[in-house]
């Protein structure tokens, strides 16, 4: 059974997956590359969200903010499943590229589609694992490395999607404490904390 704190590992396994299957030539037309690395990136982010869930509960299930920054990186792993599957259903129906481009065109036309799916909510992962980090590190849960690795892998990866493999080997250092339970047996802060 896969727990919140080795679905940490796993995701970023799954994301590493997904970057090196784009950099294979050929992995970006329509064939079995392209949804390989779509299903790695989708279980990627599944599990990424059942990890957010730990990260949440080791800071303490109790006050607002973490619930908000729970939600957040939830509503970013949701938008980033949405488009993996619009990515993997294109690609399943489309001939050739010329089509997956117009199926793409198409679904990204519609309104809302853009920000809701593409570019505005999918940041909220982001936003929610550095917060979910820095209150494990301001509660002494986890180091100050923790949060700055998760950020300088989440600039890596927005700066070229060819560097998502060595973003995720950043992610799974930072992730080492929480996955390990660290030297002294990681604990959740106490709900009342």
């Amino acid at each position: 059974m896969v727990t919140g704190r080795r679905a940490l590992g796993w995701s970023t396994g799954l994301l590493a997956v997904y970057g090196a299957v784009r950099l294979v030539p050929g992995s970006r037309g329509t064939g079995p590359g392209w949804t390989v690395g779509h299903l790695a990136l989708f279980g990627g982010l599944v599990l990424m969200g059942v990890g957010l869930v730990e990260l949440w509960r080791l800071g303490g299930s109790r006050g607002a903010w973490g619930r908000v920054w729970l939600g957040a990186g939830l509503a970013g792993v949701l938008a980033g499943m949405v488009q993996s599957g619009i990515d993997l259903w294109a690609n399943a129906v489309a001939a050739d590229l010329a089509e997956r481009s117009e199926l793409f065109d198409r679904v990204q036309s519609t309104p809302g589609v853009m920000p809701l799916v593409y570019t505005v909510v999918p940041m909220l992962l982001y936003i929610g694992l550095i917060a979910l980090l820095v209150r494990l590190t301001a509660r002494r849960v986890v180091r100050w490395w923790s949060p700055v690795l998760v950020l300088a892998a989440t600039v890596l990866m927005g700066a070229s999607l060819n560097f998502l493999s060595v973003g995720a080997v950043l992610y799974l250092v930072a992730f080492l404490p929480v996955i390990t339970g660290g030297r002294n047996g990681l604990r959740a802060v106490p709900s009342g904390a």
